[in-house]
């Protein structure tokens, strides 16, 4: 690229695009032209198994589901990723009782998550299981030419730099916006939800028994609704009506024996909730 020199002689500039511009000018953002994104890895299906929904239940729940992952790692490239669950709200009420920080509180989190990480992947180890860290995923062709089923926590990698709240201090970008801004960056076809519910109600099942199953709903829709409780975090539903590549995520009951592998092999189980 040719160096161009400002009007005044005191700047050189990379000739580009973006030459010269603040890029918080909305005239300027609009008009960018802009590639198609890349899909990077389009066949691998990214799932999020539930932290307070599946690993906290142990024996009663993991190995069934690992056993499933396990049965279908032939036919499937899967990468994991884990949630926080109990003993992160645990560490998040501390936090909040200590007048910890939001950035802080984010950290706890992600440690607990990744306390799930590993133990997944030490219970999928014989199989291939490892644990990996974000900065492994341009290392998923390797991975799965070698057989391995990749885990990695949840929890994205904002910690100490979280965005505070409108309300409270309680992270709002935790496991479930890592699964999803994952599926933006790799391009995924395949996003999954497990959890230990059997989808989106319009209220929390386990609280309101007249709570109305929704078997899909556009996330815009969703967004507008402006339900008092979600099946998966809030934030997520704004990522995924501005991804790209995201064309829906799918959220399904990986207690009921079968749910996985029906979902990986793209049949509609449990709810989608997809890009309008």
């Amino acid at each position: 690229m040719a160096l161009k020199q400002d009007k005044d002689g005191k700047r050189l500039h990379v000739e580009s695009a973006l030459m010269g511009e603040s890029l918080v000018s909305n005239a300027f953002i609009n008009q960018l032209a802009v590639a198609p994104q890349e899909r990077l890895y389009p066949d691998v299906t990214v799932l999020k198994i539930g932290g307070q929904s599946i690993c906290d239940r142990g024996v009663h729940a993991l190995p069934s589901i690992l056993r499933e992952i396990v049965a279908n790692r032939p036919d499937h490239k899967m990468l994991i990723t884990t949630g926080g669950g109990t003993r992160s709200r645990h560490i998040y009420s501390i936090g909040l009782e200590m007048g910890m920080p939001t950035g802080v509180i984010a950290k706890f989190g992600s440690m607990i998550s990744e306390q799930n990480a590993l133990m997944i992947s030490t219970l999928l180890s014989p199989w291939g299981g490892t644990k990996i860290s974000h900065s492994d995923i341009v290392k998923l062709p390797t991975y799965f030419k070698d057989g391995i089923i990749p885990v990695m926590h949840g929890m994205p990698p904002y910690d100490y730099f979280a965005i505070k709240p409108k309300v409270g201090r309680i992270p709002i970008h935790r496991t479930d916006v890592g699964l999803v801004i994952l599926a933006d960056l790799i391009g995924s076809r395949n996003v999954l939800f497990v959890k230990d519910e059997d989808g989106l109600y319009t209220d929390d099942p386990k609280k309101n028994p007249d709570a109305t199953f929704i078997p899909e709903i556009g996330a815009q829709d969703l967004l507008e609704k402006d339900q008092d409780d979600l099946v998966i975090e809030r934030p997520c539903l704004e990522i995924i009506q501005n991804s790209e590549v995201i064309e829906k995520v799918q959220v399904i009951n990986g207690m009921v024996p079968g749910n996985l592998t029906k979902a990986l092999n793209g049949e509609h189980v449990g709810t989608m909730i997809y890009r309008q």
